[in-house]
């Protein structure tokens, strides 16, 4: 059985439970068994059955999985068991958590755990014997009580002394690397649950709001984190309690996230939503209906592999900057692979140093990137990705360099050191092409067009590489850069390979990365 018997009787009689002799009526019949339930896929509930919890879980993060969908009414904790009862205050908001955790598993402390619809309809619990549980309840639903938003108000006014506020501002200093709202997302989500998020840029410093559910999860964010780095010695989080106690996000897309209201649109044509959250809530509202909001042909969850990628780094335990900076790459077509293209297709990453294509085995290739975390980031983001017709898996080499071959041995141009290449992305400390690292998409983004270069010309071009053009639409505001979309993620690979660095004339170098955007 998928989850054993949990009660027998009415009365829960598990040793190690701090609620030993609760009483529990499930639909208003006090002698019937309260049975785990071990059909995943019953009949909607609002009662929700959560399995294999660690031991040592707190009521408030059981709630905390359930905030960001609506309001949690009741809880119970079946601790010798490793479970627990979840009641949403609607079957809608059960339906949408079910959802979203089955695209996007849940953990607790670091361990995944199971979410069902239970076969009871309400929880009736005891709430003299239920105490603890009830007034951590209470506590939390007057914490939202007090952050529903004020209709009109970009952020409402209702100001609170700043200890108590649920919303931390966050600034981020030395961003040598990017840091997105997923990867904030994935880091303080580790506190509790994080409702929104906001992010702008003001005097020239990346900045965002962040609110919790809960205030005290605020405290304890702010409390491990200020201070730290994100990545090693750079991307340092400076925190602070904002004097907002409710943000008002209009928008769900790369810059503003209200995790509660996945119906947001996404604005100015931005894509909306992280795709794996799309997919779970397409069934419930038709999110791909709403303009500019993600098409089936964007990112296959790659972006949200890339914040967990990032989140794994996390300054803590954090892979150093000095980290394992050599990959090694198989499965690649050995007729058609040079160092080149993995020069050119890695290079999106970071600043490739060098390549070697190995003598006895021309599938394999061993690529050195400048340091630890760019490493970490081409291998979250191609691993598992096509390129001349191969998936290709990357994995950490245990190689510390890659060696040179001798003076004067021929080694048929497998091996190239791309040290001091004109080619780097990434040299400036702080360049912009930080903030724009994106996965492998169908959409390119192409910049460094000269005038005299037509729309026509760059189809033609892109053609040119095996490929179909769906799209293509130049900047209103600067035909130096446009977005041209291929008909798959494969062939935007191929042609990026092929056609970065282009020379189109009048001493323009055509430049092209992968785009969030779709056309």
């Amino acid at each position: 059985r998928g989850s054993d018997e949990l009660l027998s009787g009415s009365v829960l009689s598990s040793p190690n439970s701090n609620m030993s002799s609760m009483v529990v009526t499930a639909n208003g019949n006090d002698n019937k068994k309260f049975k785990g339930d071990d059909k995943m896929d019953g009949a909607p509930s609002r009662v929700l059955h959560i399995r294999k919890l660690p031991g040592e879980v707190t009521e408030t993060e059981v709630i905390a999985l359930g905030l960001p969908f609506g309001k949690v009414t009741n809880i119970l904790m079946l601790k010798g068991k490793n479970q627990a009862f979840l009641e949403l205050a609607t079957e809608e908001a059960a339906i949408t958590m079910v959802n979203y955790y089955s695209a996007v598993t849940p953990h607790l402390r670091n361990q995944p755990i199971y979410i069902q619809y239970s076969n009871h309809k309400e929880l009736k619990t005891d709430n003299t014997l239920n105490q603890r549980a009830q007034a951590v309840l209470q506590a939390v639903t007057a914490v939202q009580a007090s952050n529903a938003p004020i209709s009109g108000t970009t952020v409402s006014e209702s100001a609170v002394t700043p200890a108590q506020s649920p919303v931390l501002r966050i600034i981020i200093d030395n961003m040598y690397y990017p840091v997105t709202l997923d990867v904030l997302h994935q880091i303080f989500s580790k506190f509790g649950a994080v409702l929104k998020i906001i992010t702008f840029t003001k005097n020239n410093q990346f900045q965002a709001l962040l609110q919790f559910g809960d205030p005290v999860n605020a405290q304890q964010a702010k409390q491990a984190l200020d201070g730290q780095n994100i990545y090693n010695a750079c991307c340092t989080l400076r925190i602070d309690f904002s004097k907002l106690v409710n943000l008002n996000v209009k928008y769900n897309n790369d810059k503003s996230r209200d995790y509660t209201r996945p119906d947001l649109p996404s604005g100015d044509g931005q894509p909306t939503l992280d795709p794996a959250i799309a997919a779970a809530f397409a069934k419930e509202t038709s999110l791909l209906a709403v303009p500019g909001a993600l098409s089936p042909l964007a990112i296959p969850n790659a972006a949200a592999a890339a914040a967990a990628a990032a989140a794994g780094r996390v300054g803590m335990p954090g892979v150093s900057a000095s980290g394992n900076t050599v990959l090694l790459v198989s499965n690649l077509n050995e007729e058609m692979v040079t160092p080149q293209s993995l020069f050119t297709l890695f290079g999106v990453y970071g600043d490739v140093q060098r390549v070697k294509i190995l003598y006895n085995k021309k599938d394999s290739a061993l690529i050195q990137m400048a340091d630890g975390n760019q490493s970490q980031l081409a291998m979250s983001h191609l691993n598992g990705q096509k390129m001349y017709g191969k998936i290709i898996r990357v994995t950490l080499s245990k190689h510390q360099t890659v060696q040179l071959p001798r003076e004067g041995l021929d080694d048929q141009g497998l091996t190239k050191d791309f040290g001091n290449s004109p080619l780097h992305r990434f040299k400036k400390p702080g360049s912009k092409n930080f903030q724009n690292i994106f996965p492998p998409s169908a959409t390119l983004h192409l910049s460094n067009i000269p005038p005299s270069v037509a729309e026509e010309d760059l189809r033609t071009l892109f053609a040119n590489t095996g490929g179909t053009v769906k799209a293509f639409k130049f900047f209103q505001r600067d035909h130096k850069m446009a977005l041209l979309q291929m008909s798959t993620v494969e062939e935007a690979i191929q042609a990026l390979i092929d056609l970065h660095n282009y020379n189109l004339g009048e001493s323009h170098h055509l430049r092209v990365s992968f785009s969030k955007s779709t056309i």
